[in-house]
This record gives C-alpha cells, structure tokens and sequence, in this order.
C-alpha cells in the first residue's frame, strides 16, 4: 500500500539531495553504469560515439510522454537519440511478447502493466537494472512494482492514481451540484442515473471495457479484500450489481456497444458524450492536447476524487482509497552490449527530477516528487485549479492494480474472463465469480 500526498512528499523531497544517478556512488560503482553526471540532466552524452537506441510505446497521437522523454533526454545527451517504436495499445502485452520472441523487441521497454513482468523476467526477456534503480532518489516511488526476489527489472518514470473526471459545464446544465469530495459509489450511481435523465443525450457515466474500472477499485477499497489470496471474489458483487444497474438503465454505455464498435474513453469524455468518467491521472495530459489540437470539445472540466466504498475515507479532512500501478521502463535482454551504457542512463534519466518536469508539464504525474514537480504540473494552461481537483489529484492512498506475485497474471486472466462474461450478460455475476475463482485455484494449486 503506498500513500501518496504531494505536500508529504515534497518536503521529503526539499530535505533530500536530487542526486539522481544511475550508481550508488564511491566504490559500489557497479562497471558500466553511466556517470552521476548524465542522469540530471547533463549535455555530458553517456556514450562516447553517437548512438540511436529504440523505445516502445503506444497510442502516440494521443499519448505524448513517449516523446516528451526522449526529446529531454536528447537535449541533455545529444549524442542519444531516442527512437519510438508504436505499437496498439489494446493488445500491447502480445505483441511486444511477440517481438521479444522474435528477437524484435526495441532496446527499451516500456512496462504498460505491472502484472506481465514475472512472465517476461522468467522468460529471460530483461535485464537485471538493480544498479539503476538503487541510485534513484528517495523521493522517486514505484520500484517496488518491478522488484522480484530482490532483483529490479525497471524502473518507473510515472505514478498514476486513479479520479473521478467530471463536465462542469454538463453539470449546470442539468442543475446538478457537481462531485465535492464526499460521494461514495452509490452516491455516484444516483448522479449518473439524474444527469442522465436532464441531460436528454449524454449519459451521466461513461465505464470503459477494462476490469480495473471496476475490479480495481473493488480490490483497493473492499476491506479484507485479497486479490493474490485466490480464495474469495465475492467481494466484486456489489460493484457489478451497481455497475450492470447503471448500463441497464441507459446511464451508461453498454459494455457490448463498447467493444463491439471499439468505443474511446477519451472520445467519450472529450466529445461530451458523458459527464462523469472513472480514469487514470494520466488522462490529465490527453485531454489537455486533445482540447488544443481541437480533437476534444471545448468544455470546463474538474477533477475530484474517486468515489468511495464507504463514507470513513470521504471528505478532503480524510484520504482517498485508490488504485494504480506505475508505468515503468525495462531494458531489453537482447540489447546490443554498445547500446546498454546509453539504455540504462534514459532508465535513470526517465526518473530524475528533470524528467519529473517535463512529464508535469503535458499534465503527466510523474514517479518523482518535488517542489518544482508540482509546481509545473499545476501551472500548465488548461488544467483545473480549484481546490478539489488539486486535492483530488496530491491526496491518496494509492494501492497497486497488480501486486507483485508469481500468480497475478493468471489470477487477473481468469478474472479479466469473469468481467467479461458478466458486462456482457452472457454468465451471471454468481456463476462467472465461482468458475474464475476455481480456475484460479487450480493454476496455482
């Protein structure tokens, strides 16, 4: 469980030295890590020959962190360029598992989910980046994502937490007060149905096809809950009761409608399509591109936090329950030895308090925390100012998606299946709940 305040830790950031660098320094200096210098942010370039070295990503249009990174990393090492290679984000885990088969993976490799690490450090597909990370900063989290057996295999260059996102203006349009920071779930489904109803056209809620917009906060929020226990889901009930009410009653897209005509989250959010949508912090930056470039409506839009099991954790006096895991950086096995110097100091790059910076400033909440992190992410153009979206987006208890284990990827398979089968209608909410919990048993014994 990690508990994440912006204010906490900034000033544990302000008493601690950015001494970003990809070693721990003196004689532990491990042979080929790159020099203290050039993971700050120095024009010092980590190799001494040109080098071009080739990153994954996603959705690139609509996802410009990728960029952003390898651009600041390029000015501070000129002598680096960092290539981007797209891939879908949709079905990102089996295609880059594909190419890491083929030998045709890129040299870094950007980890979308915590949960597919165990399946590619046990196929032998990435390094060991212990020296990196064991130099990042105190005030960097999220490496513990990527631990296994005491061995780092990445190291995370962004934090992400899950919010409510809201229309304002859809809101006074339908006479209805918007999210205050003290809504539990239920509170949050009567909105739904009620902008719904006076909205006449767009749905109160818009819920994406993902399991996590459902079993993940049923997992951070549920007490006692125990993903990796492989023993009792019943505790997902109450969240797909609630859910499959809202699509039944039209207050929010049918999960079928969904996948079938391959529905957007952000199209629906950014083109007013629904009020209210459930995501990740790092739609922040999405949305703001999206709102310049036109591909968005033009509308006034807030941040509050998630809505709550139970009213303990409500109000801004109190500390949210969320999820998230971070979004993390690996180094390809197969990387070609003259690339590995330059790899590893882009690992180290990614998470120093520079990098932090320019993450913040597209709207990207960045694994570091710092004063001058903070101050950029909230003094970007466009982004909400007012006191709960700042709340929302500095004050949580964010707990992992994924929590490192030999298992998870199975147990989240087998639920994935379940999710399914009950957005959809085809097995009831009973029935798909009993029959993953048996296949989980019977996968890790």
């Amino acid at each position: 469980m990690k508990k994440t305040t912006l204010s906490l830790l900034t000033a544990l950031a302000a008493a601690s030295a950015l001494a970003l660098t990809a070693c721990g320094g003196g004689d532990e200096t491990p042979s080929g890590s790159p020099s203290p210098g050039n993971t700050g942010g120095s024009s010092e370039a980590p190799a001494a020959e040109p080098v071009t070295i080739t990153m994954s990503g996603w959705s690139l249009e609509t996802t410009p962190e990728f960029q952003v990174l390898a651009d600041a990393f390029h000015a501070a090492n000129p002598d680096v360029t960092v290539e981007i290679k797209e891939y879908d984000a949709n079905d990102y885990g089996t295609l880059m598992l594909a190419d890491m088969s083929a030998g045709a993976a890129p040299d870094i490799i950007t980890i979308k989910e915590a949960k597919a690490l165990g399946q590619w450090v046990d196929g032998g597909q990435l390094l060991d980046v212990t020296d990196v990370v064991s130099g990042l900063a105190s005030n960097v989290s999220g490496a513990g994502s990527y631990t296994i057996d005491g061995v780092n295999y990445a190291a995370p260059y962004r934090q992400d937490s899950w919010v409510l996102y809201y229309n304002i203006d859809l809101f006074a349009q339908a006479g209805i007060d918007p999210p205050d920071g003290t809504w539990t779930w239920d509170d949050y489904a009567a909105t739904a149905k009620e902008l719904t109803s006076k909205l006449g056209g767009p749905k109160g809620a818009y819920e994406h096809s993902w399991q996590s917009t459902l079993q993940g906060f049923a997992q951070a929020q549920t007490p006692g809950a125990d993903l990796a226990g492989g023993q009792d889901y019943s505790y997902l009930k109450p969240y797909y009761e609630r859910v499959l009410d809202l699509q039944d009653s039209g207050a929010q897209e049918a999960y079928g409608n969904i996948s079938t005509n391959k529905l957007t989250y952000q199209g629906q959010f950014g083109k007013q399509e629904a009020a209210m949508m459930a995501m990740g912090s790092w739609y922040v930056a999405t949305l703001l591109a999206q709102q310049a470039s036109g591909e968005a409506d033009s509308f006034a839009w807030g941040i509050a936090p998630i809505p709550q099991y139970d009213s303990s954790t409500t109000g801004t006096d109190k500390v949210p329950v969320t999820f998230g895991d971070p979004t993390g950086l690996a180094i390809n096995a197969g990387i070609d030895e003259s690339k590995l110097e330059a790899a590893k100091a882009f690992l180290a790059f990614a998470a120093s308090d520079a990098a932090g910076v320019a993450l913040a400033e597209i709207g990207i909440v960045s694994s570091v925390a710092s004063d001058a992190v903070t101050a950029a992410y909230f003094g970007q153009a466009g982004i909400p100012a007012d006191d709960l979206s700042k709340f929302a987006m500095s004050t949580h208890d964010t707990r992992p998606e994924n929590p490192q284990s030999p298992n998870i990827s199975a147990i989240q398979t087998a639920l994935g299946e379940a999710h399914s089968a009950i957005m959809s209608e085809s097995s009831g909410i009973d029935e798909a709940i009993a029959q993953a919990t048996e296949t989980i048993q019977a996968e890790i014994g």
